[in-house]
Protein backbone atom coordinates (compact mmCIF):
# COMPACT_ATOMS: atom_id res chain seq x y z
CA UNK A 1 0.00 0.00 0.00
CA UNK A 2 1.86 3.39 -1.33
CA UNK A 3 1.81 5.89 1.38
CA UNK A 4 -1.01 8.76 0.29
CA UNK A 5 -2.92 11.31 2.05
CA UNK A 6 -6.48 10.55 2.52
CA UNK A 7 -8.06 14.18 2.32
CA UNK A 8 -5.71 15.22 -0.63
CA UNK A 9 -6.35 12.12 -2.43
CA UNK A 10 -10.55 12.45 -1.94
CA UNK A 11 -9.89 16.31 -2.82
CA UNK A 12 -8.30 15.82 -6.44
CA UNK A 13 -10.67 13.17 -7.70
CA UNK A 14 -13.58 15.67 -7.48
CA UNK A 15 -11.19 17.98 -8.82
CA UNK A 16 -10.44 15.38 -11.79
CA UNK A 17 -14.04 14.76 -12.34
CA UNK A 18 -13.73 11.26 -10.32
CA UNK A 19 -10.88 10.09 -12.75
CA UNK A 20 -8.95 8.02 -10.24
CA UNK A 21 -5.20 7.19 -9.89
CA UNK A 22 -5.05 5.31 -6.90
CA UNK A 23 -7.05 2.08 -8.20
CA UNK A 24 -4.39 -0.41 -9.61
CA UNK A 25 -7.23 -2.00 -12.19
CA UNK A 26 -8.00 -0.36 -15.19
CA UNK A 27 -10.89 2.38 -15.24
CA UNK A 28 -14.63 0.82 -16.32
CA UNK A 29 -17.05 2.93 -17.66
CA UNK A 30 -19.99 0.68 -17.59
CA UNK A 31 -20.81 -1.62 -14.43
CA UNK A 32 -19.41 -5.02 -15.00
CA UNK A 33 -21.83 -5.92 -11.92
CA UNK A 34 -25.16 -7.49 -13.15
CA UNK A 35 -28.57 -6.94 -11.33
CA UNK A 36 -29.87 -10.47 -12.35
CA UNK A 37 -33.07 -12.37 -11.82
CA UNK A 38 -33.74 -14.87 -9.19
CA UNK A 39 -32.32 -18.10 -10.89
CA UNK A 40 -29.08 -16.44 -11.50
CA UNK A 41 -25.95 -16.66 -9.41
CA UNK A 42 -24.85 -13.32 -8.20
CA UNK A 43 -20.84 -13.54 -6.82
CA UNK A 44 -20.43 -11.38 -4.30
CA UNK A 45 -16.93 -10.36 -2.24
CA UNK A 46 -17.28 -9.75 1.88
CA UNK A 47 -14.66 -6.95 2.33
CA UNK A 48 -13.64 -7.08 6.74
CA UNK A 49 -15.01 -10.80 7.38
CA UNK A 50 -14.22 -10.40 11.92
CA UNK A 51 -17.22 -9.02 13.37
CA UNK A 52 -19.90 -7.54 11.69
CA UNK A 53 -18.45 -9.41 8.46
CA UNK A 54 -19.31 -12.29 9.86
CA UNK A 55 -22.56 -11.42 9.92
CA UNK A 56 -22.57 -10.71 5.58
CA UNK A 57 -20.88 -13.77 5.56
CA UNK A 58 -23.85 -15.74 7.15
CA UNK A 59 -26.13 -13.67 5.49
CA UNK A 60 -25.34 -14.83 1.71
CA UNK A 61 -24.95 -17.84 2.55
CA UNK A 62 -28.80 -17.53 3.21
CA UNK A 63 -29.28 -16.72 -0.17
CA UNK A 64 -29.59 -19.27 -2.80
CA UNK A 65 -28.83 -17.28 -5.84
CA UNK A 66 -25.10 -16.19 -4.56
CA UNK A 67 -21.77 -17.49 -4.63
CA UNK A 68 -19.55 -16.12 -2.39
CA UNK A 69 -16.70 -15.86 -4.57
CA UNK A 70 -13.79 -13.73 -2.28
CA UNK A 71 -13.42 -13.50 1.48
CA UNK A 72 -10.85 -10.32 2.05
CA UNK A 73 -8.96 -9.44 5.26
CA UNK A 74 -5.68 -8.55 6.17
CA UNK A 75 -5.52 -10.94 8.98
CA UNK A 76 -4.45 -14.77 8.02
CA UNK A 77 -5.82 -15.99 10.88
CA UNK A 78 -9.07 -14.58 10.22
CA UNK A 79 -9.01 -15.52 6.89
CA UNK A 80 -7.88 -18.86 7.40
CA UNK A 81 -11.07 -19.15 10.26
CA UNK A 82 -13.58 -17.53 7.97
CA UNK A 83 -12.72 -19.81 4.66
CA UNK A 84 -12.60 -23.22 6.69
CA UNK A 85 -16.23 -21.96 7.90
CA UNK A 86 -17.77 -21.39 4.57
CA UNK A 87 -16.18 -24.49 3.16
CA UNK A 88 -17.87 -26.65 5.47
CA UNK A 89 -21.32 -24.98 4.89
CA UNK A 90 -20.89 -24.95 1.74
CA UNK A 91 -18.99 -28.37 0.98
CA UNK A 92 -18.56 -27.91 -3.39
CA UNK A 93 -20.56 -26.01 -4.28
CA UNK A 94 -18.18 -23.20 -5.42
CA UNK A 95 -14.72 -22.36 -4.28
CA UNK A 96 -14.31 -19.35 -1.96
CA UNK A 97 -11.00 -17.19 -2.72
CA UNK A 98 -9.44 -15.80 0.60
CA UNK A 99 -7.05 -12.22 -0.36
CA UNK A 100 -5.90 -9.57 1.28
CA UNK A 101 -6.15 -6.85 -0.65
CA UNK A 102 -9.51 -5.82 -2.05
CA UNK A 103 -8.01 -4.21 -5.37
CA UNK A 104 -7.07 -8.37 -6.51
CA UNK A 105 -11.03 -9.52 -6.18
CA UNK A 106 -11.94 -6.04 -7.87
CA UNK A 107 -9.64 -7.22 -10.99
CA UNK A 108 -11.64 -9.94 -11.72
CA UNK A 109 -14.42 -9.23 -14.09
CA UNK A 110 -16.71 -11.83 -13.39
CA UNK A 111 -17.30 -10.72 -9.76
CA UNK A 112 -20.49 -8.56 -9.34
CA UNK A 113 -20.59 -7.15 -6.06
CA UNK A 114 -18.52 -6.18 -2.60
CA UNK A 115 -20.40 -6.19 0.68
CA UNK A 116 -18.06 -4.14 2.83
CA UNK A 117 -18.03 -4.85 6.72
CA UNK A 118 -14.31 -3.68 7.05
CA UNK A 119 -12.68 -0.88 9.82
CA UNK A 120 -14.75 2.40 9.39
CA UNK A 121 -11.85 3.96 7.16
CA UNK A 122 -11.51 2.09 4.92
CA UNK A 123 -15.91 2.73 3.96
CA UNK A 124 -15.35 5.28 1.63
CA UNK A 125 -12.20 4.54 -0.39
CA UNK A 126 -13.64 0.58 -0.78
CA UNK A 127 -16.69 1.90 -2.30
CA UNK A 128 -14.81 4.19 -4.68
CA UNK A 129 -12.25 1.17 -5.72
CA UNK A 130 -15.45 -1.02 -6.25
CA UNK A 131 -17.69 0.97 -8.64
CA UNK A 132 -14.28 2.45 -10.85
CA UNK A 133 -14.49 -1.65 -11.20
CA UNK A 134 -17.90 -1.79 -12.25
CA UNK A 135 -18.97 -3.82 -8.96
CA UNK A 136 -22.19 -3.10 -6.95
CA UNK A 137 -21.49 -2.14 -3.55
CA UNK A 138 -23.32 -2.89 -0.05
CA UNK A 139 -21.49 -1.11 2.92
CA UNK A 140 -22.03 -0.85 6.32
CA UNK A 141 -22.02 2.74 8.18
CA UNK A 142 -20.69 4.64 8.54
CA UNK A 143 -19.88 5.75 4.74
CA UNK A 144 -17.49 8.49 5.49
CA UNK A 145 -15.28 10.06 8.16
CA UNK A 146 -17.10 13.78 6.75
CA UNK A 147 -19.40 15.25 4.16
CA UNK A 148 -16.81 15.50 1.22
CA UNK A 149 -15.62 11.80 1.56
CA UNK A 150 -19.80 11.27 1.16
CA UNK A 151 -19.62 13.45 -2.07
CA UNK A 152 -17.26 11.76 -3.68
CA UNK A 153 -19.07 8.21 -3.10
CA UNK A 154 -22.11 9.58 -5.10
CA UNK A 155 -20.22 11.11 -7.65
CA UNK A 156 -18.52 7.16 -8.21
CA UNK A 157 -21.81 6.16 -8.02
CA UNK A 158 -23.28 8.52 -11.25
CA UNK A 159 -20.27 8.32 -13.13
CA UNK A 160 -19.76 4.52 -13.08
CA UNK A 161 -23.46 3.67 -13.03
CA UNK A 162 -23.22 0.79 -10.26
CA UNK A 163 -25.60 0.03 -7.46
CA UNK A 164 -24.81 1.03 -3.97
CA UNK A 165 -26.44 0.45 -0.54
CA UNK A 166 -25.48 1.97 2.38
CA UNK A 167 -26.31 -0.87 5.78
CA UNK A 168 -28.48 2.38 7.63
CA UNK A 169 -30.99 -0.97 7.78
CA UNK A 170 -33.96 1.20 8.99
CA UNK A 171 -34.08 2.99 5.97
CA UNK A 172 -35.17 -0.26 4.11
CA UNK A 173 -36.92 -1.80 6.81
CA UNK A 174 -40.95 -2.42 5.40
CA UNK A 175 -42.30 -1.28 8.30
CA UNK A 176 -40.21 1.76 8.90
CA UNK A 177 -41.09 2.67 4.98
CA UNK A 178 -44.62 1.94 6.02
CA UNK A 179 -44.90 4.37 8.32
CA UNK A 180 -43.21 7.23 6.46
CA UNK A 181 -45.98 6.78 3.88
CA UNK A 182 -48.52 6.78 6.68
CA UNK A 183 -47.29 10.17 7.91
CA UNK A 184 -46.71 11.40 4.89
CA UNK A 185 -50.66 10.65 3.62
CA UNK A 186 -51.79 12.57 6.92
CA UNK A 187 -53.03 9.88 8.89
CA UNK A 188 -51.54 11.15 12.14
CA UNK A 189 -52.48 14.28 11.58
CA UNK A 190 -49.89 17.49 11.60
CA UNK A 191 -47.13 16.23 13.56
CA UNK A 192 -45.19 18.72 15.20
CA UNK A 193 -42.49 17.04 17.14
CA UNK A 194 -40.99 13.71 16.93
CA UNK A 195 -38.98 11.81 20.01
CA UNK A 196 -36.12 8.80 19.38
CA UNK A 197 -34.74 6.93 22.10
CA UNK A 198 -32.32 4.21 21.97
CA UNK A 199 -30.50 1.94 23.97
CA UNK A 200 -27.48 0.31 23.15
CA UNK A 201 -25.04 -0.39 26.35
CA UNK A 202 -21.64 -1.55 25.25
CA UNK A 203 -18.62 -2.31 27.33
CA UNK A 204 -15.52 -0.52 26.99
CA UNK A 205 -12.75 -2.14 24.64
CA UNK A 206 -10.45 -0.94 27.23
CA UNK A 207 -6.43 0.12 26.84
CA UNK A 208 -3.57 -1.96 25.95
CA UNK A 209 -0.21 -1.39 25.94
CA UNK A 210 1.54 -0.28 22.67
CA UNK A 211 2.77 -2.84 20.91
CA UNK A 212 4.04 -4.28 17.61
CA UNK A 213 1.26 -5.67 15.54
CA UNK A 214 1.26 -9.97 15.64
CA UNK A 215 3.01 -11.34 12.67
CA UNK A 216 -0.59 -12.86 11.08
CA UNK A 217 -1.55 -9.15 10.78
CA UNK A 218 -0.79 -7.02 7.02
CA UNK A 219 -0.60 -3.90 9.62
CA UNK A 220 0.20 -1.45 6.67
CA UNK A 221 -2.75 -2.74 4.52
CA UNK A 222 -5.35 -2.67 8.05
CA UNK A 223 -4.38 0.92 8.40
CA UNK A 224 -4.71 2.22 4.47
CA UNK A 225 -3.45 5.57 3.19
Amino acid sequence: MSKIDRRKFLKSSMAAGMTFAVYGGSTIEQPTGRILGANNRLRIAVAGINGQGAGHINAWLGQENVELAYLIDPDEQVLAQRLAYVKEKTGDRFACKGVADIRTALDDKTLDAVSIAAPNHWHSLMTIWAAQAGKHVYVEKPMSHDVLEGRVVVEAQKKYGVVIQHGTQNRSNARIAGLHELIRAGQFGKLKISYGYCCKPRDTIGFQSPSAPPPHLDWNLWRGP
